[in-house]
């Protein structure tokens, strides 16, 4: 077994051991097997669970809406087609097959998570725009504070005295994550209302007056559902793996 050649490189042969020592020599040894542990898992659940049935009209219609798609009508195209990705029908037919498999799967494991899980991370969803004035001193801060509550133009005052980039933007940070803000503006951002100024807050040595220009909820649909019902799946994933009884053997 340890004789038959893994790949053979200008006449040379690499068998299995040897390329497993490459990837172990580079550090990236690791991520193949766990992409393999992956795969194995998914095959087994794929090729065990009853619940993932698909029509198979379902699956003709998709590789018919393919085909149109990418201008394959043609039998002939749609051969070469296939021959230049490194397919037979057969095997193209099962891989079409398996996505809508793991698509079906996937949403059986998160369905019954993600309201739950939606909940657990909104502080991270939910976002703010923000903007600051960040000076040096505590007084002129307060000061600067002062003038805004006064009617000064909030805007002109970063200009003038911020001391960050953004000040030529009129302070303007942009949407944040609510989760990623220091826990004291954190804090004080949920008393107010858009329009409002709070500090001054000391961050790392700075005096920073911030102020509200809208707060954006997060909702569960579209790329935020998505990308909840993918972290859900590779924690199932991951508690999978961490089930499973692994031995590597590498021959010397």
């Amino acid at each position: 077994m340890e004789s038959t050649s893994f790949l053979v490189v200008d006449e040379q042969p690499i068998t299995l051991s040897q390329a497993l020592k490459y990837l172990q020599t580079s550090g990236k040894l690791q991520p193949f097997i766990l992409e393999i542990l992956k795969q194995r898992i998914l095959e087994t659940e794929l090729q065990t669970r009853k619940d993932l049935e698909i029509n198979p009209g379902v699956i003709e219609q998709a590789i018919i809406d393919f085909r149109l798609q990418q201008q394959l009508t043609d039998p002939n195209n749609f051969q070469e087609w296939l021959i230049n990705n490194g397919l037979d029908y057969p095997t193209f037919h099962q891989q079409v097959v398996f996505n809508f498999k793991l698509d079906k799967l996937r949403n059986n494991i998160t369905e019954s998570r993600i309201q739950e899980y939606f909940i657990e991370q909104k502080i991270f969803l939910d976002r703010v725009v923000l903007s600051r004035i960040v000076v040096k001193e505590q007084e002129l801060a307060e000061e600067l504070k002062s003038q805004i509550l006064e009617g000064a133009r909030f805007e002109q005052l970063a200009q003038e005295y911020s001391v960050t980039d953004d000040r030529i933007v009129n302070g303007m940070m942009g949407p944040i994550s609510r989760g990623q803000l220091p826990d004291a503006l954190r804090a004080l951002i949920e008393l107010v209302n858009p329009g409002e100024v709070v500090g001054p807050i000391e961050i790392d040595d700075w005096y920073c007056l911030f102020r509200v220009d809208q707060f954006i909820s997060a909702t569960l649909e579209g790329a935020v559902k998505q990308e909840l019902e993918n972290q859900i799946f590779e924690q199932w994933l991951g508690e999978k793996m961490q089930k499973l009884n692994i031995q590597l053997q590498v021959n010397s």
